[in-house]
């Protein structure tokens, strides 16, 4: 829907006074190795927690979508997987994913940490937006704890080396720069979406990323990578108050379920409430859930399940 918006859009103009001010709206694919703080910077921009982050690789596993809109127009930026060379089939899909919105999208935002060495991914990485050069710009994430400079940095880019921005995602500073660096390659257009939204996402969809990012965080350790979230229903509560959901945690073997069940229980009514409070401040209401764990033998090689999660 975003890419065919972003195709069809039209020039849109404001009036102000004598001056007329033409608006700009884009699509920015972000793409970034694993654990950049592509999602941390998404965030940040758009003012919200739109995509879940944890400390494991590789959380982010389809495309999460962030509105920003000011005066100067709207930006809609596409978070994606951490490009990573493997040659499983859960990642061939999700390196498939990140292929298409970079060829899709106005505008492509290249995520670099400067908090350690530019490794072989990184290099595939900027190969892989080198023919989009002109439409092409570089965050420096973390440059306020790298050991690197930025301009040693961006120094080794290249050709991409004018078009780098040093940030921190985390703290905030330079996203401004960033974000008014993004405006400068985005072309005329009108708003996509509505100027008070700031994500597109359907209510199940963060249902279900609020809580494997729940339980992920406390599991990763044991088991980071081996479960996904299906939200069976959610919705507005008999009292017309509150919103309850049901939900089923799966994991690949039976010994990971009773990790995530924990001893009595006490594992899953930890994730349980952490979401229910996440989601409450998210959906400003009170938020109850049921949550259950189930065993989906190596779902992560089925194509039906990779269809589902990776899109």
């Amino acid at each position: 829907l975003v890419r065919t918006m972003s195709i069809i859009r039209a020039d849109m103009h404001e009036q102000t006074g004598d001056r007329e001010i033409e608006k700009k709206s884009a699509v920015v694919a972000v793409i970034g190795r694993p654990s950049v703080g592509k999602s941390t910077l998404m965030n940040r921009i758009c003012g919200y927690k739109i995509s879940i982050v944890t400390p494991v690789p590789q959380t982010t596993r389809n495309r999460v979508r962030g509105i920003y809109t000011d005066e100067r127009g709207q930006l809609v930026f596409i978070d994606t997987p951490g490009y990573h060379n493997s040659a499983k089939k859960f990642n061939r899909a999700m390196r498939s994913l990140i292929s298409e919105e970079v060829g899709d999208a106005d505008v492509v935002l290249a995520v670099v940490d400067l908090s350690r060495e530019a490794g072989a991914e990184e290099q595939a990485l900027l190969e892989a937006v080198r023919p989009h050069l002109d439409r092409s710009i570089v965050a420096l994430n973390k440059a306020d704890i790298a050991a690197r400079r930025p301009a040693d940095a961006a120094a080794s880019f290249g050709e991409f080396a004018t078009r780098t921005v040093p940030v921190s995602a985390a703290h905030g500073q330079g996203v401004d720069d960033l974000v008014r660096a993004i405006f400068s390659l985005a072309p005329p257009g009108e708003l996509m979406y509505p100027s008070e939204y700031y994500t597109d996402q359907e209510p199940t969809f963060r249902v279900a990323e609020v809580v494997r990012e729940q339980a992920m965080l406390r599991t990763r350790d044991e088991l980071p990578h081996a479960l996904y979230v299906d939200v069976l229903d959610f919705g507005v509560g008999g009292d017309g108050e509150c919103l309850r959901g049901r939900a089923v945690i799966y994991v690949e073997r039976e010994s990971q379920k009773g990790i995530v069940v924990g001893e009595g229980g006490k594992m899953i009514r930890a994730i349980r409430l952490a979401s229910q409070k996440e989601l409450g401040e998210i959906f400003e209401r009170p938020v109850y859930l049921d949550l259950r764990v189930k065993v989906h033998p190596k779902w992560r090689q089925r194509d039906e399940t990779i269809r589902k999660l990776v899109r």
